[in-house]
């Protein structure tokens, strides 16, 4: 049996391989009735699509003791889901609904977890998520970094730092390949204190290289590759094509390697 509440559901006795899976076809049905009014739509909508939560939940198997709070914490983004989304969107459910699922897992997660972040670095990670969540059940599509900060009226650096503050932790001990035969754990792969002290005259080499890049190319590289935005993002911005970001991006690392090699 499944019992669905406003924002709790409970699975009693059934074998989730047995939980119905819904068409497209069926769900754009069902949300039509929901809109005019059909409640019963609204359940048949959260049941044909628990199995979206429980895919969810696979990734998180050894970050919570408590597989069952999570579940009801994955339902509660997959009602929000449903309570909220608009055909007119123009984007299937189960693509509008992953980030809110993901959200609420994630908020649950950051609240419970043991590590400390500083309180306005955590204020300001949770208003760029009420801000993204409220734009994506609006628009149906995400915001960018710099939508945010000019939302928020922050710098966009501010909005990247508080959004890495708060991912999900992840052991040193993490397996990232593994071909077979000897696994490569992240360990292996980060940089040792006296690795990165022998490198301190590149760094201070392509500092100096960057500061005397062309304006244009040195913006170009510094929010390409310390920012993280796109190429059309930068091009927008800065009112280019993005075919001219590219060459001035090209350009601009092709000047660092002659100063630093």
């Amino acid at each position: 049996m499944i019992i669905i509440a406003k924002y709790k559901v409970e699975i009693i006795g059934i074998n989730t391989n047995d939980i119905k899976i819904l068409s497209d076809k069926e769900k754009e049905a069902l949300f039509k009735r929901l809109q005019n009014g059909d409640t019963k739509a609204r359940d048949e909508l959260a049941e044909g699509n628990l199995k979206l939560v429980l895919s969810i939940l696979k990734r998180y198997q050894n970050r919570c003791d408590n597989m069952d709070d999570l579940f009801q914490i994955g339902c509660v983004g997959l009602m929000k889901a449903i309570d909220n989304f608009d055909l007119n969107h123009g984007v299937k459910f189960s693509t509008y609904a992953v980030p809110l699922i993901l959200g609420e897992i994630r908020r649950y997660l950051r609240d419970n977890s043991n590590l400390r972040i500083s309180r306005s670095i955590k204020d300001l990670a949770y208003k760029i998520l009420r801000t993204k969540e409220e734009y994506f059940m609006t628009y149906g599509k995400e915001m960018t970094n710099k939508e945010v900060a000019e939302k928020l009226e922050v710098e966009e650096i501010d909005v990247i730092i508080a959004i890495d503050a708060m991912k999900d932790p992840i052991s040193m001990f993490e397996p990232i390949y593994d071909n077979g035969g000897d696994t490569i754990f992240l360990e292996d792969q980060i940089e040792s204190k006296k690795d990165k002290a022998s490198n301190w005259d590149i760094l201070i080499s392509l500092n100096s290289a960057v500061k005397n890049l062309k304006e244009k190319e040195r913006k170009i590289v510094t929010e390409r590759f310390l920012i993280g935005k796109t190429q059309m993002e930068i091009a927008e911005e800065i009112g280019i094509s993005q075919a001219q970001v590219s060459r001035l991006e090209k350009s601009g690392i092709d000047e660092l390697k002659r100063k630093i090699m």
